[in-house]
């Protein structure tokens, strides 16, 4: 008699998967009908450590691809088949903008972390976020900000960015700010990865043509980057009649 094959979770012992998995092709061809759902995923993530491997491997890859094909293509190209900081971090950086607690990284502007239901990610944008030094070398994707209006006080309109480097660990953004000796932030984690941040505040290599890009004010911006390149920001908006008349710098 001929017996089925099971595909029983070989990861954990308590878990309760004990009639066996789906195979990995019916899991992937089941997520693909759903359009690459990061609910679905990350649903699926919980159920065992069998399944949080396979959408780390494989399912937070797809959606990547599906939600951002030409900049996945691009982050790629270097022949690699894996990214900085994993599929599942730069799956959230796609999709979650960070907001800031109180006492944070953005001291104290307070706005809840949300997701967001689709932003625009430009290379060109990241051109401007970039110093004068690095720009024929190195490779930044920025998002449009993300809007907070009318937070009251000296607050103003704010706009949260996020983005992701290519290649980091070979760009000259990194190797300049090692060599700056830039310090880590003594508490905060990047909120996409838990990797150690570097302030490029700090390092004064914020070019001002970044708030031109942002229509924010020059001395309101402030952003970070973590060891796997990813970049998370924030900035005081122009009213828009200001940010309209701004000028790009080069």
């Amino acid at each position: 008699m001929l017996i089925a094959k099971q595909y029983r979770c070989v990861h954990s012992a308590t878990c309760h998967c004990t009639k066996g998995h789906l195979s990995e092709e019916v899991l992937f061809l089941m997520v693909q009908h759903l359009n690459w759902n990061p609910n679905v995923i990350a649903t699926l993530s919980c159920v065992c450590k069998w399944f949080d491997d396979i959408a780390k491997r494989l399912l937070w890859k797809e959606f990547c691809r599906a939600r951002a094909p030409k900049m996945m293509c691009d982050l790629q190209s270097s022949g690699s088949h894996s990214v900085d900081g994993s599929w599942r971090a730069l799956g959230k950086l796609l999709i979650y903008c960070s907001g800031s607690s109180k006492g944070g990284l953005f001291n104290d502007v307070q706005v809840p972390g949300h997701f967001v239901h689709r932003t625009r990610f430009s290379r060109t944008s990241g051109r401007s976020f970039l110093p004068l030094q690095c720009r024929n070398d190195d490779i930044l994707y920025v998002s449009d900000p993300c809007e907070h209006l009318d937070q009251g006080g000296e607050v103003g309109d704010l706009g949260f960015f996020r983005g992701i480097f290519k290649s980091f660990s070979m760009s000259k953004v990194r190797k300049l700010l090692i060599r700056k000796g830039t310090s880590f932030h003594p508490t905060e984690v990047c909120p996409y990865c838990k990797a150690k941040l570097w302030s490029m505040l700090q390092a004064r290599m914020i070019p001002q043509s970044a708030s031109c890009r942002l229509g924010a004010y020059e001395d309101s911006i402030e952003y970070y980057v973590c060891l796997n390149g990813h970049m998370l920001g924030v900035c005081t908006l122009l009213p828009l009649s200001d940010s309209e008349g701004a000028s790009e710098f080069p």
